[in-house]
């Protein structure tokens, strides 16, 4: 089948290469209108308990999309005459950016910002900075009054730093902008809260903090624009790499030439099917270019191999397609699986990855094993590129054939062993890694960016921060005055102010307890819920309604929990408080429902990769299974290509413990890929081993013959693409150094996988198992 297949492909040689040229051109034509895209709403977990809840109560919630801006005078407090004025300014400014919800806009200048206290003549209530007073005439006297309304409002720690060395804005954002009716441009917002905001007010005298997802994705987008030196340095060295590998020019580009081809199509069909290029998935076209560079290598191994016997440029790449096209195919179907099973994770950034990365891996079996070849016959080689590719394959044939004695019988078990023995250490290593980020700050990016180091001060200065879980829970109606229903709420609020890394819990409860005791002459004895009902409905009345503890109806009464950081221990810590109390204390006619805030978001997140993880992986091993099994007929097969997979699976793990880099977004596809990218060099590698042994070979002599064919380019691509993508180290987005980091160890540590412990355990099972020897063909083709 696949020589009828080569005889028609080689025979409409020019139809197909000029369709292609046409197709190239189409697609490079939509490939440079691509854009990168973000939203909040495409980190949602779809159907998922927390985003339900989320959902649900969006639009009477938030906290989950919001960005906060903190005004820190260099010298000094806040409470001078100046400083106000720049604030109230910087309040207003805020206040007309695209996209921002502006009911939601808080600072002390504010009139949802308002305090309550209890005097002799009743009731005492107006905004923190009188509607009397401008920033004009602040006066010392005002400010010693706005001082005064801070401290009683409980905005200490809230919107003013514990030391009053700063203030803060907050604002929610909605995820299309009331101005257009369009989605909301997330990397142009970032842009105006550098150039309308940072560039603005922050001088010699003043710095100003910036953090939310808004300012997270720009910077993130900014950084992901130095993507392109070191995708521009990975293909230099890649390039040099394939030009010593393969001793031709023009074989380096046309195999160069291939895997970028695919790039291009993989981009104009993005453009042409609607979707852009995520921030977070700027990593992936690179991925697909390492994947056509690790089948384009195997092909000129091929190429060069017949080349150095005489053979002419057309023989040379017909022998490439007919021989590699199975183990290709089944190298990208697998692959291909791979990517596709990250659909199964319900979060859209996850799913459109999924789709950018599967409509590149599709294409490379039309780029590397039908383009490839055909570009290949078609170039000319001399009696010198002879000699040369001659010579140096000698050179590595030396070198593999001393790699043969893992396929010695007597040495085969005693290397299994051994990588038996890393294999159950790394198995108890991985059992420690995590999901989610593992470091305080955004994973995205490293501990010294101005967004960490912003994130880090906040946190310091604040208990309300970014970093907010909201529980949910509905009560029957007017529970707001209902003893048994406070007195219920009021222990689990204070379960949660006792929750490590928990810094304040916000609810109703809580807040009727403060107002309790200024209806008292302000005596702590008197901080409880009031048993009689009365007492009860005046300390709630008290509460104002903008401060979205309970609705009118008193049927939903939000808990929220200002978390100390967005680690992953930090989150889960708060969601298992959370789950345990409410399992622990139920209560008729309260449900207690996770979550809303952005924190709600990330631990949903969180939990679907952990739950979807070990599903996703039998997939792919599953495609594995099913593809070795039909080509080769032999469950020994089987073993001997999966078995040293896990063995490079489970090290991975073990790398992310060491290197505490956790389970996220960004890592997920890496081990994805590293799935895709080690079963690649099992297949090529074991490939030839039935044909081998159909000639009368054993088994030990056949891996041994296998090794010199395909193991110098297995080794040569897992070192080229290592040291290509190690360079991403030096990046500023921490995510991508984590990946070029993770990829390198992955790329080499499949490879040398793939040479030692596949053949070591095919020959131990074979030793273990006998199977039949066929008998030896009559006439066989030449073994190079």
């Amino acid at each position: 089948m696949v020589k009828l297949l080569e005889n028609i492909v080689f025979r409409l040689r020019p139809i197909i290469l000029i369709g292609l040229l046409i197709f190239t051109c189409i697609t490079g034509f939509y490939a440079l209108q691509l854009r990168m895209t973000a939203g909040f709403d495409k980190q949602l977990p779809v159907g998922h308990e927390y985003i339900q809840t989320f959902t649900e109560y969006r639009e009477q919630l938030f906290g989950s999309n919001r960005i906060i801006i903190v005004l820190e005078p260099k010298q000094g407090d806040i409470w001078s005459q100046k400083f106000f004025k720049v604030y109230k300014n910087l309040t207003d400014d805020i206040f007309f950016l695209p996209g921002v919800s502006r009911h939601t806009v808080t600072s002390l200048w504010t009139p949802n910002t308002r305090y309550i206290e209890i005097t002799e003549d009743g009731i005492s209530a107006d905004d923190v900075i009188s509607g009397r007073v401008t920033a004009d005439s602040m006066t010392q006297a005002n400010l010693q009054k706005v001082q005064s309304n801070v401290i009683r409002g409980g905005f200490v720690g809230r919107l003013v730093a514990d030391d009053f060395g700063s203030a803060m804005v907050v604002a929610e954002l909605q995820d299309f902008d009331p101005s257009t009716g369009t989605n909301l441009d997330y990397f142009d917002l970032a842009a105006k809260l550098e150039a309308q905001i940072r560039e603005k007010y922050e001088t010699d005298e003043y710095t100003v903090r910036i953090i939310g997802f808004a300012k997270l994705i720009g910077d993130i987008a900014d950084g992901a624009k130095t993507v392109v030196i070191f995708f521009a340095l990975a293909f230099v060295l890649t390039a040099l790499a394939l030009y010593l590998y393969a001793r031709s020019i023009v074989l380096t580009a046309a195999t160069l030439f291939a895997s970028l081809t695919s790039v291009v199509w993989q981009f104009g069909l993005l453009t042409f099917l609607g979707y852009g290029l995520d921030p977070l998935a700027v990593l992936v076209p690179f991925l697909i270019f390492a994947i056509g560079v690790s089948h384009g290598v195997q092909q000129i191994n091929v190429v060069t191999a017949e080349i150095a016997e005489g053979a002419d440029s057309e023989t040379a790449a017909r022998s490439a397609f007919s021989r590699l096209f199975v183990p290709g195919s089944m190298a990208l179907v697998t692959t291909l699986v791979s990517f596709a099973t990250l659909y199964l994770i319900p979060v859209p950034m996850i799913r459109e990855l999924s789709i950018t990365a599967s409509i590149g891996v599709i294409l490379k079996v039309v780029t590397n094993l039908i383009m490839l070849p055909l570009l290949v016959s078609y170039l000319r080689f001399g009696e010198d590129f002879r000699a040369r590719v001659h010579s140096s394959r000698e050179f590595r044939l030396k070198i593999m054939r001393s790699l043969g004695f893992v396929a010695n019988p007597k040495i085969a078990p005693f290397v299994l062993v051994f990588a038996t023995v890393l294999f159950g250490i790394a198995v108890h290593e991985a059992m420690n890694r995590h999901v989610g980020a593992l470091h305080a700050g955004a994973p995205e990016l490293r501990p010294e960016a101005r967004y960490n180091l912003d994130s880090t001060a906040i946190a310091h200065d604040y208990a309300l921060g970014l970093n907010v879980l909201i529980a949910v829970v509905e009560t029957p109606a007017d529970s707001c005055v209902t003893y048994s229903y406070m007195k219920y709420l009021n222990q689990f609020s204070w379960h949660m102010q006792n929750v490590p890394d928990v810094t304040l819990v916000a609810s109703l409860p809580f807040a009727i307890k403060g107002s309790a005791a200024g209806w008292n002459e302000g005596n702590l004895k008197w901080k409880d819920i009031p048993r009689n009902r009365p007492a009860l409905a005046q300390a709630a009345n008290t509460v104002p309604n903008s401060s979205s503890l309970y609705n009118q109806t008193c049927t939903l009464l939000p808990h929220s929990f200002y978390l100390r950081d967005a680690r992953a221990t930090t989150i889960k810590a708060a969601v298992d408080a959370v789950k345990e109390w409410r399992e622990a204390n139920p209560m008729e006619g309260v449900n207690i429902r996770l979550a809303s805030g952005n924190m709600g978001v990330q631990a949903a997140v969180n939990e679907e990769i952990t739950e979807t993880e070990l599903p996703m992986m039998m997939w792919v091993y599953a495609v594995i299974v099913a593809l070795v099994m039909l080509t080769y007929r032999d469950w020994r097969a089987v073993v001997a290509c999966c078995l040293p997979l896990t063995f490079g699976t489970f090290f991975g793990y073990w790398f992310m413990e060491v290197l505490q880099i956790g389970l996220t977004v960004a890592t997920l596809p890496v081990m994805v890929l590293a799935v895709g990218i080690g079963v690649d060099y099992a297949y090529y590698i074991y490939n030839r081993v039935p044909y081998y042994m159909g000639e009368g070979l054993n088994i030990s002599d056949a891996f041994r013959q296998s090794l010199q064919e395909a193991g110098m380019a297995t080794f040569f691509t897992a070192l080229t693409l290592a040291v290509g993508v190690s360079t991403w180290a030096f990046s500023d987005l921490k995510f991508q150094a984590d990946m070029g980091l993770l990829l390198a160890f992955m790329f080499m540590v499949n490879m040398v996988m793939a040479v030692s412990v596949l053949p070591a355990l095919a020959v131990t099972l074979d030793m273990i198992f006998p199977r039949k020897r066929p008998v030896a063909r009559q006439k066989s083709a030449p073994v190079h």
